[in-house]
């Protein structure tokens, strides 16, 4: 479930793309690289999320602007779709 890339349902975040960093019991810890650093994660209920089949390797997000870019060049395609 770590790297995977997913849509938030629900919350200030609703629409929004972020990646899985952490996994807890029934909540995980999302980033996507500018309000929620990889630093300081947001822990969201699994139920507020749209997990993708994109799962991002750790090197693909070292950085929040690796990270930020990463995700942008993820939803543009999938807005093309």
């Amino acid at each position: 479930m770590i790297g995977k890339i997913v849509c938030s349902l629900a919350g200030s975040d609703k629409g929004k793309f972020s990646v899985v960093v952490a996994a807890e019991k029934d909540r995980v810890l999302i980033s996507n690289g500018k309000r929620y650093k990889l630093s300081s994660p947001k822990s969201k209920n699994v139920k507020h999320l749209a997990f993708t089949d994109k799962t991002l390797s750790k090197t693909e997000y070292l950085t929040d602007k690796q990270l930020r870019r990463t995700l942008a060049i993820f939803a543009a395609k999938q807005s093309k779709e």
